[in-house]
């Protein structure tokens, strides 16, 4: 078939509309016999009669085998140069009791970045040496139950943050190690929104400032300095960001080794995964080896010694693993008119969900792929856009991509690479309930994060009345 004009030029009509890209979808998700998707031999059509839509899906397995594998491949790269390497599941990207655990039994540790995702790590049983506390602005209380559990690092952000941990930790009689975030001013290649090293931005202290900040730090007691971190941005991927910001950290880290001891350098993560088929990435393993060598040749230069390394991966791990489900309400062929005069047809397809349950599309004008999940069809593929239900233009799940042309209603759509900032960015918009999220493995289906109901979300609303209830 021809290319639809109104496809973006990145898009291709695809030669089979049901295919399943293996860099998109979980690691264990085909099509059974009958041509339903399945996810770790759990149907999609079975997910969505037992629990509904729309509906979280993680593939468990995919999750741990990813989260070990940065780990070693990190470990790996790093143990001919004598250096440990720390690396923090960033639980920015989604969170939860189990998720948490799974991390954790992959050997990593996890970064939270307020006092709600520090208290699921801890209702997870997650060692709190083993945490680290992100945030531009934490919160006097948050800054005091962090260091009162014990969290093993705090991140500074500003030097107001040096002196509310330090008073914290004289406080609880213990001395809180700490890292100092730095603005690198490397620009990587990402959406505006995503860059977090940019210079006017609201994280960090710039570069220049470093070395007098650290030493602020080391006048009181109750701290110790771990070392700098750098966050370039997310969705990243190439290495080379990562090696200019290790070049710019290094020569200041070279620096505070003449008054005091640094043992470690973080530079973050933001590594990316394909959201559609057309997405190239630098795998995992080549990524660490370039760490690798950057840092070694960085720190022969300087003449100091190779320091413990930190990474903070989140999208990586368990963006692939995630897939959303809904089922289709509504379709409806629109015509737009060419700038040649000519038209053209885009099929709108709505669904049970939208910005509520994954705003990434609205917030970035993010890109996905999308697939009919219950069955297989040899229709022609239509240009689709699959819509939101919300009230609003801009709720849009799935920008555009080919499904088969007979897609109707109570099909059920899956979204792939959804496991990261869709639940995380979650919202009640238009008073949606936000969505349950299941793991699949072996066969097997199990409730990890229950459906909201609309019982919950009237119970934090004072002035509700039981249904039937007149005001007087």
């Amino acid at each position: 078939m021809t290319s639809n004009p109104l496809a973006p030029e990145w898009l291709s009509p695809p030669v089979d509309a049901n295919a399943l890209a293996p860099a998109v979808w979980p690691a264990h998700a085909d099509r059974g016999e009958a041509g339903a998707l399945r996810i770790a031999g759990v149907s999609a059509v079975a997910l969505a009669e037992e629990f509904g839509t729309p509906l979280y899906v993680f593939d468990e397995q995919d999750a741990r085998t990813r989260a070990a594998h940065v780990r070693a491949a990190f470990t790996a790269a790093f143990a001919p140069l004598g250096a440990d390497v720390h690396v923090y599941y960033a639980g920015k990207a989604f969170l939860s009791t189990e998720i948490a655990r799974w991390m954790t039994e992959a050997g990593l540790r996890i970064d939270v970045a307020s006092g709600g995702e520090l208290a699921v790590a801890l209702a997870a049983g997650t060692d709190p040496s083993e945490l680290g506390f992100h945030g531009n602005n934490k919160s006097i209380a948050e800054i005091d139950r962090a260091v009162a559990v014990g969290v093993g690092t705090i991140v500074v952000d500003s030097l107001i943050e040096i002196d509310r941990v330090a008073a914290a930790a004289r406080a609880a009689g213990r001395v809180q190690p700490v890292r100092l975030r730095i603005n690198s001013g490397v620009h990587a290649s990402t959406h505006e929104y995503l860059a977090t090293a940019r210079e006017d931005q609201k994280f960090g202290i710039p570069l220049a400032e470093a070395l007098e900040t650290v030493a602020r730090i080391r006048q009181h007691e109750s701290l110790a300095f771990l070392g700098l971190h750098s966050h370039i941005g997310s969705q990243i991927f190439e290495s080379d960001g990562f090696a200019e910001a290790a070049r710019r950290l290094l020569a200041v880290h070279a620096e505070l080794l003449k008054a005091g001891p640094v043992p470690e350098l973080n530079l973050g993560g933001g590594f990316g995964i394909a959201y559609t088929s057309v997405d190239r990435l630098t795998p995992i393993d080549e990524i660490a080896t370039d760490f690798a060598r950057v840092i070694e040749t960085e720190c022969s230069a300087l003449g100091i010694p190779v320091p413990e390394l930190a990474i903070e991966p989140g999208r990586a791990i368990i963006g692939t693993p995630g897939v959303t489900l809904y089922e289709v309400g509504t379709t409806k062929p629109v015509e737009v008119t060419l700038d040649d005069g000519g038209s053209a047809t885009r099929l709108y397809v709505s669904v049970d969900g939208g910005m509520s349950d994954n705003a990434r599309p609205a917030l970035y004008e993010a890109d996905y792929t999308v697939r009919i999940a219950n069955r297989v069809s040899s229709a022609e593929p239509a240009l689709v856009r699959v819509a939101g239900k919300h009230c609003e233009s801009g709720d849009i799940v799935v920008r555009a991509d080919y499904l088969p042309g007979d897609v109707a209603p109570q099909d059920l759509l899956a979204v792939p690479a959804t496991g990261a900032y869709c639940f995380s960015l979650a919202s009640n918009y238009n008073y949606l309930t936000r969505p349950a999220v299941v793991a699949v493995r072996d066969g097997r289906a199990r409730l990890l994060v229950r459906r909201e109901t609309e019982d919950d979300l009237l119970r934090r609303d004072l002035g509700a009345q039981p249904q039937g209830a007149a005001r007087a």
